[in-house]
């Protein structure tokens, strides 16, 4: 009897798993991805994406080519998870025996007041090419969020277009993430670019032509890119799952739902420990997750148990245009190691390398999972 492997989001996690898992659950198991999209979107080249930069073309279809995995372009609307099945927009409902959550995060637009009427998410990629097409015409911009999202997203506008007035609210510190000496050098570099930093600052309303702070300030701009925050979808609180109060699903070590084993959950949208804290939502973490979680769902369907995941951060790279960067090197935990640092050029270099590392774990998923 066939076993159904059902997996939801083709990002860094969905397609890792499918590919995994199309390579791990033998002959009598077919696995099928549904994505919204036919093209694999390199979420971490967005903030290049929208100042114009060409990025690589990656439809799915080249991607998945020789592995068996079938891909039906539709959107997910729900959840049955009484009767294992997922409703589709554009397509039939598919019946699964395991089922692989890999959606993803968006921007949290509803956070404050007007920033889904007035903002652009830097997480989408419609929204990039938007600002990517508003982008000469506009004298000012504000990003909202000082994560590395929105320290990449404000570097890459200030380089691109050097006569923007490129402004950075964030609610805490700059990089708070960061050792002192990574957050010194963002400091030095905005400050050489002409980006202004507002820590700190909270925003309480977005409107067409500004930012009202909690503080009482305004900040006039003529666009918004919004990266403070991100939220997963809603189809697995819905569905019944067992989620956390962002919605993300609560696994066990082997990244099944806790409450509904057929379910595995990667990505953004689990929540699982990393050596004893919250994992932060990255690429470096989705990725690895979703190549275990392939394997996971192909030891089910060859109806064996599945190995715990372990996990580990290595260090936290961020570019700050084409020609600088910073790599902090991190403990297991994420915790800055001070002062392992790596700036300027090698450092853009080595982001580069990673990124790229990326879609080579996209193209050959089990050679990736050997490291």
């Amino acid at each position: 009897m066939t076993h159904r492997i059902v997996v939801l989001g083709a990002g860094y996690a969905g397609l890792g798993a499918a590919k995994r898992a199309a390579g791990t659950a033998g002959r009598d198991a077919r696995v099928t991805l549904v994505n919204a999209s036919d093209r694999f979107v390199e979420r971490v080249r967005l903030h290049q994406v929208a100042t114009g930069q060409a990025t690589a073309d990656l439809p799915l279809a080249g991607l998945l080519d020789g592995t068996g995995v079938e891909l039906v372009r539709a959107r997910a609307t729900g959840i049955d998870a009484d009767a294992r099945t997922v409703r589709l927009d554009g397509a039939a409902d598919l019946g699964y025996d395991t089922l692989v959550y890999a959606l993803g995060s968006t921007a949290d637009l509803d956070a404050v007041p007007g920033a889904r009427e007035h903002a652009l998410a830097i997480a989408r990629e419609a929204d990039a090419a938007l600002l990517r097409d508003r982008l000469p015409g506009l004298e000012s911009v504000a990003v909202v969020g000082g994560g590395l999202t929105g320290i990449e997203t404000a570097a890459e506008l200030a380089e691109a277009r050097p006569g923007l007035r490129v402004e950075l609210v964030t609610a805490g510190p700059l990089g708070e993430g960061l050792g002192s000496r990574a957050r010194r050098h963002v400091h030095r570099t905005f400050a050489r670019m002409g980006v202004t930093v507002h820590e700190n600052e909270r925003v309480a309303n977005v409107a067409a032509d500004g930012l009202l702070l909690e503080s009482g300030r305004d900040l006039p701009a003529d666009a918004f890119v919004w990266a403070a925050g991100f939220r997963v979808p809603s189809l697995a609180a819905d569905a019944g799952l067992d989620v956390d109060g962002r919605g993300r699903v609560r696994v066990d070590g082997t990244l099944r739902a806790r409450s509904h084993p057929e379910v595995i959950a990667v990505g953004d949208v689990a929540v699982l420990p990393v050596r004893g804290r919250a994992a932060r939502m990255s690429c470096q973490i989705g990725l690895p997750m979703g190549l275990h979680g392939g394997a996971a769902a192909g030891a089910l369907a060859r109806g064996r148990e599945p190995r715990p995941v372990k996990l580990r951060y290595v260090s936290q790279c961020v570019s700050l245009g084409r020609r600088d960067g910073v790599v902090q090197f991190t403990r297991a935990d994420d915790t800055p190691i001070e002062p392992a640092v790596l700036t300027g050029r090698a450092a853009a270099r080595v982001k580069e390398a990673i990124v790229r590392g990326t879609v080579f774990a996209m193209r050959r998923p089990n050679v990736a999972a050997a490291f």
